[in-house]
């Protein structure tokens, strides 16, 4: 029963779809063909996610059932819209020409060339979103950025004038399915030659095995100087699965845990540290998961105990709603916060200087790039890996530098 109103909408979708093919293709063979791709793309989704193993969580074949139904359904939704449009049209002029009888001049009736003109121009236009997501899934997901920000601050201190790091996030190996890509990665990592890396979050989309594979490529991340960074995100404590045992969920996410230390990362679970420059000192703060909607593990005031007020902090915490939330008008004045976990809903449309927008920002106030109130900053990485959906549209993988110095921005 949970899937029949799913499938009733598919059905309506595919009923309107299938008018503008019937309109433009006259050929038997044709319609035929359509009505078995749709009816076999159906049948597999269907099959996929109602063998979906809860124990197991997402797999490759869930990522290629969604990215099917991405694929599939928007192209046919720009058709409904148009299809239906048209329809609606139709009926206020039937009851327009029942209610005041036709004169017989400039009647408004239906036509059939009509009707193919905007099903050839209802095609055309669902050709983008179609040749877009393609592109998302086939290049985008791995078309990574990497994007470079400077920011300045008054009481930095003067021996990290400077200072530069490199941050990812998300990095969701569960999802990965080409290696030589993400050894293209590692290479463009290692190339900005920063003082330091931090990771925040999602290493995992549920298990730890999902790593197995991938151990010796993020070892080839060189050694900084000040060290690699990282802390968890939702995805890291195994929540989305079903365990047989309270047990074996703990040895899971001690599991994850682990592999921070496999790949050489200094995982901070409510915890600080400090990195020391020339006789002065900045913290670098971590903090365990804390999302307004999720998993509320992250304690900011356990993880700056060793901190004092006026000490220059750079947080790592997964969720940017944890900043807009607890951070920004924190009395301990957290200068610079790193997050991720949105993805940018990795689908989006960022024309830099002229427009910014994406599904996800109806959901996180913050939900890609550098923010600034009162000094404080937050930036959101929009992720170095891909869930949920096979690929990236508009919203790329990132990877950020980001250089702090001393003083006031030149305007």
């Amino acid at each position: 029963m949970r899937w029949l109103i799913p499938i009733l909408i598919y059905l309506l979708i595919e009923l309107y779809a299938y008018q503008a093919i019937r309109t433009i293709a006259k050929n038997q063979w044709i319609q035929l063909s359509y009505i078995v791709i749709s009816i076999l793309i159906l049948g597999y989704v269907i099959y996929v996610f109602a063998n979906y193993d809860r124990s197991v969580g997402p797999t490759k074949y869930t990522l290629r059932a969604s990215g099917m139904i991405m694929l599939t359904v928007v192209p046919k939704i720009v058709l409904v819209l148009f299809m239906f449009g048209e329809d609606i049209i139709r009926v206020i002029v039937a009851i327009y020409r029942y209610i005041i009888p036709s004169t017989g001049e400039n009647e408004m009736g239906y036509f059939p060339g009509r009707r193919k003109f905007l099903s050839q121009l209802a095609l055309g236009v669902a050709s983008i979103p179609f040749a877009g997501l393609l592109y998302g899934i086939v290049k985008g997901k791995y078309n990574f950025k990497v994007l470079k920000h400077v920011l300045y601050f008054d009481d930095l201190p003067s021996a990290f004038d400077g200072f530069r790091l490199t941050q990812i996030s998300d990095i969701h190996s569960g999802s990965f399915d080409d290696a030589d890509k993400i050894e293209y990665a590692i290479d463009l990592i290692n190339e900005q030659d920063t003082d330091m890396l931090l990771f925040t979050g999602d290493i995992v989309n549920t298990v730890a095995s999902e790593m197995d594979d991938w151990i010796d490529t993020f070892n080839r991340i060189k050694e900084y100087k000040y060290g690699k960074y990282s802390v968890l995100g939702n995805h890291d404590y195994g929540e989305y699965v079903t365990w047989e045992s309270q047990e074996e969920k703990e040895n899971n996410f001690q599991a994850i845990k682990d592999i921070h230390t496999k790949i050489n990362f200094n995982l901070l679970l409510n915890d600080s540290d400090f990195i020391e420059k020339d006789g002065q000192r900045i913290a670098i703060v971590g903090v365990e998961n804390w999302g307004h909607n999720f998993k509320k593990a992250g304690d900011l005031e356990k993880a700056s105990q060793k901190i004092n007020k006026e000490d220059f902090k750079i947080l790592m915490s997964h969720d940017p709603s944890h900043w807009e939330y607890e951070v920004k008008e924190h009395e301990d004045h957290f200068h610079l916060t790193l997050s991720g976990h949105t993805h940018g809903f990795q689908f989006g449309i960022e024309i830099p200087g002229f427009m910014r927008w994406s599904p996800v920002q109806y959901v996180y106030k913050q939900w890609a790039g550098m923010y600034n109130e009162m000094g404080r900053f937050l930036n959101v990485n929009r992720g170095f890996g891909f869930h949920a959906f096979p690929g990236r549209v508009g919203i790329w993988p990132e990877i950020t530098v980001i250089e702090l110095r001393k003083g006031k921005e030149e305007a």
